[in-house]
């Protein structure tokens, strides 16, 4: 006899269900389970890697994506466990997780449905795991915000409970739909999942079927899984959040019955949804464009009473304000094309070309449209302003709040927990990954005698005793399982004690080739380094770059170089700013680059850059005794090189040389 059935609908998340039924294997203790896994048509090899490295597992494999509440009924068809688990593919599930809520269920025959504590990878609670019907009332204030305004009232935080100890058991309207346990009789007799639901609203229906069937829907804290969520939709091309309020007015109409203001408040939370999505996603090209038009707008004007005069009094009024908006939205038009907003950068350098090139265009069209050029002063001016306005703002925002990544991502500092084979194995792997680039900080060990020892040149800065304290103190992002070297258990502990530290938790694959995480999959590379042509070998790249030291270098020494030699000859002590402007003749002749690795590669190695007078060593202040972080920069520079971030690494060297002289005086 079968204990426990568990079914799991998956739809491309390959990678995250291989470390599911990892920790099922691990959870499942001494009960009798089978594992039944729905395919709803994965277009990324799920089934064939399933088969081959988990040949036990029961799979369906649907020909369509027939929606996660029918791909689990076909489960069950097939199931005959005496407790059903109904499970996302997702997730991660504690070692005590079954047994625990197998013998809740048991000793609680009033309790038709169990769910327990849900965590997001940074251990925060996942509020879905606990929530009440979407009635009116709780819909309005959902939709408007006031759950999340007054999260600790019992009127405005209805939906997702946010007034109740999430460390206590409590019976609740509905559970999450990523974990939900039940008596085989309890499903037979409410009939299954209602398939009118394709995705999301499926869980609150069973719930509400559930109760009306006279039994309790229980939270139960006393165990959790982590739940990555929303995988599958990032996957597919689904509009999520319009499936979600379908889903909720279905559910209303069919149980509440449906009413004009419960679908006006949906309709609105569609848009409302949908509006704040597209702001956050477009965040920076949206300050971008009303910070320039703004800019520009009353730069016109400062400008105009600058040159203003008895001959020229200013704009004619029957022409105001159209003569202060137009040109504004021709610049911010021109800008768009010119790409000079991103949706995670802002650039400097293409935000000066577009300048360049709006007053270009500007001062050729008066020429054809005279009746229209009021003062070509008032447009030198303006633009003036305007590059050193646009610059300045770029500037600050950069090192404020963007604090430049470089094309890096900033969250890039990681450990390893594990001080064995498999552990070292993932840290260098990491260390030579191209596609991207974590800086490796050490490892975290057993205990806290192994701290300072270093094994493979990885130090151990840390042990499970004093986790928290060396996550802070190493202002680490990404703390790394791997899958063999820590027990599952052990891992939601750590993920608990971290919460609300804005860790991303990420758990490697058996056989260190992916790790999953927060909020994507790292396919880790093992770089063939002989055989890769990187961006920095090609003849183009190759023709521009050198093109690039050429002009610079040469502009440089005309302008500075004899005034530095100069300076060289007269102060003993040498600078930052002076070394690099003496090593320009090196860079016009070849000898070196603007932009490079902090020492030359060896001939047989791959070819990497000439070493240059700065580079991503300098900005990240890389010690040249660091040869596994200047080898780890050096394959990031070399795969990624043009013209672009050459020009972007020379900018910011720039401002670090002057913040540097500003600080030391």
């Amino acid at each position: 006899m079968i204990d426990l059935s568990i079914i799991i609908v998956n739809y491309n998340v390959k990678e995250f269900l291989l470390n599911l039924l990892d920790s099922i294997q691990r959870a499942k203790k001494n009960l009798k389970i089978e594992t039944i896994v729905i395919d709803n048509n994965s277009d990324d090899g799920s089934i064939p890697v399933l088969k081959s490295k988990y040949p036990e597992v029961i799979t369906i494999e649907n020909k369509i994506n027939v929606g996660f509440g029918a791909a689990n009924n076909q489960g069950i068809e097939i199931s005959s466990g005496k407790f059903i688990l109904f499970l996302n593919p997702d997730t991660l599930v504690n070692d005590n997780t079954f047994t625990k809520l197998v013998s809740f269920l048991n000793g609680n025959d009033g309790v038709g449905l169990v769910g327990c504590k849900v965590l997001n990878p940074d251990g925060t609670l996942q509020l879905a795991c606990r929530r009440s019907f979407p009635t009116p009332w709780v819909s309005l204030t959902k939709v408007i915000g006031f759950s999340k305004l007054f999260p600790k009232s019992k009127l405005f935080a209805k939906y997702n409970l946010t007034y109740l100890d999430e460390n206590q058991s409590y019976e609740v309207d509905a559970i999450s739909g990523s974990f939900m346990m039940m008596k085989r009789e309890m499903y037979e007799k409410i009939g299954g999942f209602d398939t009118d639901f394709f995705m999301y609203g499926e869980d609150l229906d069973l719930c509400y079927r559930v109760q009306k069937a006279g039994k309790k829907v229980f939270y139960f804290s006393e165990t959790e899984i982590i739940h990555y969520k929303g995988e599958s939709t990032k996957r597919s091309k689904i509009d999520e959040t319009k499936v979600f309020y379908d889903a909720m007015h279905l559910f209303v109409k069919k149980h509440f019955s449906s009413s004009f203001l419960v679908e006006v408040i949906l309709q609105f939370g569609i848009l409302f949804r949908k509006s704040l999505a597209f702001a956050n996603v477009n965040k920076f090209i949206i300050i971008g464009i009303l910070i320039d038009f703004l800019s520009f707008y009353f730069l016109i004007k400062v400008s105009e009473n600058l040159y203003s005069n008895s001959n020229w009094p200013g704009f004619p009024e029957i022409f105001k304000p159209w003569v202060y908006i137009i040109p504004a939205i021709f610049q911010i038009v021109i800008s768009v094309f010119f790409g000079a907003y991103k949706k995670n950068s802002l650039s400097v350098l293409k935000s000066f070309l577009s300048l360049c090139l709006g007053l270009l265009v500007i001062t050729s069209s008066t020429f054809f449209l005279k009746q229209y050029a009021f003062s070509r002063v008032v447009v030198i001016l303006t633009y003036g302003f305007a590059v050193i306005v646009f610059s300045i703002w770029r500037i600050i925002l950069k090192f404020t709040f963007l604090k430049a990544g470089l094309s890096e991502e900033s969250r890039t500092n990681a450990v390893i927990v594990g001080t064995n084979q498999i552990a070292i194995s993932l840290a260098l792997k990491l260390a030579e990954n191209t596609s991207k680039p974590y800086k490796v900080l050490g490892l975290i060990g057993n205990d806290l005698k192994e701290i300072g020892s270093t094994i493979n040149s990885l130090m151990i800065i840390g042990s499970l005793e004093n986790f928290k304290k060396v996550i802070k103190d190493n202002h680490v992002d990404n703390v790394i399982f791997s899958s063999d070297s820590v027990e599952f258990d052990k891992v939601f502990s750590l993920v608990a004690e971290c919460q609300g530290e804005n860790i991303n938790f990420m758990i490697s694959g058996n056989e260190l080739d992916y790790m999953v995480g927060k909020s994507n999959i790292t396919h880790i590379e093992s770089v063939p380094l002989l055989k890769v042509n990187y961006n920095i070998s090609l003849f183009s790249h190759k023709i521009i770059k050198r093109t690039l030291d050429l002009v610079f270098s040469g502009f440089i020494m005309i302008l500075i170089f004899p005034i530095g030699l100069l300076f060289s000859k007269l102060v003993s002590k040498s600078n930052l700013i002076l070394n690099a402007i003496l090593s320009l003749p090196k860079v016009f002749i070849g000898k070196l680059s603007l932009v490079g690795p902090q020492e030359q590669a060896g001939d047989t190695d791959l070819f990497l850059g000439k070493k240059g007078i700065t580079g991503l060593w300098f900005l990240d202040n890389i010690n040249k005794s660091d040869k596994l972080e200047n080898r780890r920069l050096d394959l990031f520079y070399a795969k990624n090189q043009n013209i672009w971030l050459d020009l972007e690494i020379i900018g910011k060297t720039i401002a670090k040389y002057l913040i540097t002289r500003r600080n030391n005086g």
